[in-house]
């Protein structure tokens, strides 16, 4: 079906509501805007569905909602009735209309047979994880575009284990979406008959206090917070989102009594009218916490995206002025402290490993080898993680203490398999504090970790290449840099080139090949003469193609000088579109 036939067939369509049918209409002269809503459906993938929020087939909204949950409720049904009967959990954050959608999926799993678990109100992601695991249920599903710009929401999908879907079902709910009709095919009920007939059980107090008791758990050393509590000032914003109850309870229990959040962004708003992005990796998003952090004279700012998986901080320099530490130093500095923590107080595991996506610094892994921590490589997304930690666990092969990507992701404890950002709050204020016990600033210990371990740098670059025009560029230009690999880098020989699509790596001297352990992903990598890695991949949840420049160098001056010379050379891939 063309296009213009699913514009015409959704105008017909009963389902509608008048006011979706108007928005329709008033994109009739605008073939453009048609074609862009209509000639294909969102692509659902591990990371589930992402997209602007509208009418139309591209586009978030109740029909493509229940059509991915029907989609859902079919794979979970060919699992069999007992699988069926563990029932799924449902989460949502606090984006427009997140409530809504989250609602409408409950309705479409309860009218299939599938009891539901939905939380009563809006709710971090990893407690989403942790309500999976704790109940027994067979998936999971979040309505939530994470850190994304107000016009966005998402659904992001989970199995019985707690973690996003593995990506063979994800090829099953792709493949079910594909066969059934967006409106024909989708079995629902209303929400309100689904709740009185028990069908669907509202999640609250008693799943918080459940979640929050496993937190507090992973305190390790609440005597250093207690001997700076009188002077360690820091300020806290969830950015309007469902960090706003959670991280300031779970930093009380620490201890941390100089505590000041940012009153305008503890109001819960899905246009996040404070910020132009509500992505904590963005250091201009925390403009307010600042401001306050100036007049209250703090020394540590801490910001977690709006469902609440993700968290970045921010340092007080000698200047007085805040500095964003990146989401590679903030991994490499709770890894090193959690290792000595741990050791410290004697909970170190027998066998203690270190996760970290292939696109995170290098650095991490020196910092645990040199600690007597094995550290592997998986892909990106947590899901990945969470599948060698259970892996190497139910092998008797290790125990993973601390899992991480660069974007500002960690994963902490047993509890959850996803990025935890109550968590990884409350870690990194107690390890702020620490330091702090020892008269250093998170910055101060970012340099001695580097003398120590040597000097890294990191950037990554991203391509943005938006609409149907951008996904022929991004297909284009991974498949010139398959044809024709580099065989330099900006000046520089490369050595090593991996396609982990194929599994294969080559070394560039000797035309010898190896297949990798890790298979099957998009991305492209190439190890040059100076030891820098650099890493190539289209987004999972963006337009975007992403390159990843992971340096070393003698110091940190050499380190910039790399960075930016890579980083300079990766803004030219996109003349392979053309």
């Amino acid at each position: 079906m063309s296009y213009q036939q699913q514009y015409q067939r959704w105008l017909r369509a009963d389902a509608l509501s008048p006011e979706e049918r108007a928005q329709l209409l008033a994109m009739a002269d605008d073939p453009a805007q048609i074609e862009d809503r209509f000639f294909s459906m969102l692509e659902f993938g591990t990371a589930g569905l992402r997209g602007i929020m509208g009418v139309g087939l591209r586009r978030m909204n109740l029909h493509v909602i229940r059509h991915a949950t029907q989609a859902f409720a079919q794979v979970i049904l060919a699992e069999g009735p007992a699988a069926a009967s563990q029932g799924v959990a449902i989460c949502y954050d606090c984006r427009l209309h997140s409530q809504e959608f989250a609602q409408a999926a409950a309705a479409v799993m309860a009218a299939n047979g599938i009891p539901v678990r939905l939380f009563e109100a809006m709710r971090p992601t990893p407690e989403l994880s942790f309500a999976v695991r704790e109940y027994g249920c067979v998936a999971g599903l979040n309505v939530t575009a994470s850190h994304n710009p107000p016009e966005y929401n998402g659904y992001k999908v989970y199995w019985s284990d707690g973690a996003q879907l593995p990506p063979h079902h994800a090829a099953a709910i792709a493949q079910e979406m594909a066969r059934l009709d967006v409106f024909d095919d989708v079995k629902t009920m209303p929400y309100d008959q689904a709740l009185a007939q028990g069908k669907i059980t509202l999640m609250g107090k008693e799943t918080d206090e459940k979640f929050l008791a496993q937190v507090l758990d992973q305190i390790n050393d609440k005597q250093a917070v207690a001997q700076v509590a009188d002077t360690f000032t820091m300020v806290y914003t969830p950015f309007h989102g469902t960090g706003y109850q959670q991280i300031p309870y779970v930093l009380g229990q620490l201890g941390i009594q100089r505590l000041h959040c940012v009153p305008e962004q503890m109001v819960i708003d899905g246009s996040f009218p404070t910020v132009a992005s509500p992505n904590p990796e963005t250091p201009e998003s925390f403009a307010l916490a600042q401001k306050l952090a100036k007049e209250v004279g703090a020394q540590f700012i801490l910001g977690s995206d709006p469902d609440a998986d993700r968290v970045a901080i921010q340092v007080r320099d000698k200047d007085g002025q805040y500095v964003q530490i990146s989401g590679n130093q903030t991994g490499v500095l709770l890894l090193d402290y959690l290792i000595g923590a741990k050791q410290r107080a004697g909970t170190m595991p027998a066998h203690p490993v270190a996760l970290k996506s292939l696109v995170t610094t290098n650095m991490a892994r020196a910092v645990a080898e040199a600690n007597g921590v094995t550290c592997y490589d998986t892909f990106t997304g947590f899901k990945f993680m969470a599948e060698k930690k259970n892996q190497l666990e139910q092998a008797g092969q290790g125990h993973v203490i601390f899992s991480y990507e660069e974007s500002i992701g960690y994963m902490i404890g047993d509890y959850v398999r996803d990025k935890d950002a109550v968590t990884a709050s409350l870690l990194l204020t107690e390890m702020a504090a620490w330091y702090a016990c020892q008269g250093m600033t998170l910055l101060d210990a970012l340099e001695a970790l580097y003398q120590k371990y040597g000097y890294y740098g990191e950037q990554t670059v991203n391509l943005v290449m938006p609409g149907l025009e951008g996904m022929a560029q991004m297909k284009a230009i991974m498949a010139a840099l398959r044809q024709s690999p580099p065989t330099q880098i900006a000046g520089t020989a490369v050595t090593c080139q991996r396609d982990y699509q194929s599994g294969q790596e080559r070394q560039t001297a000797s035309g010898e090949s190896r297949t990798m352990e890790l298979v099957g992903s998009n991305v492209l990598s190439w190890t040059l003469a100076d030891g820098t890695t650099i890493v190539v991949r289209p987004s999972g949840t963006e337009p975007k193609i992403k390159v990843y420049v992971l340096t070393t160098g003698a110091d940190g001056a050499q380190c910039r000088e790399r960075v930016d010379r890579y980083a300079a050379w990766a803004q030219t891939l996109k003349d392979l579109a053309r």
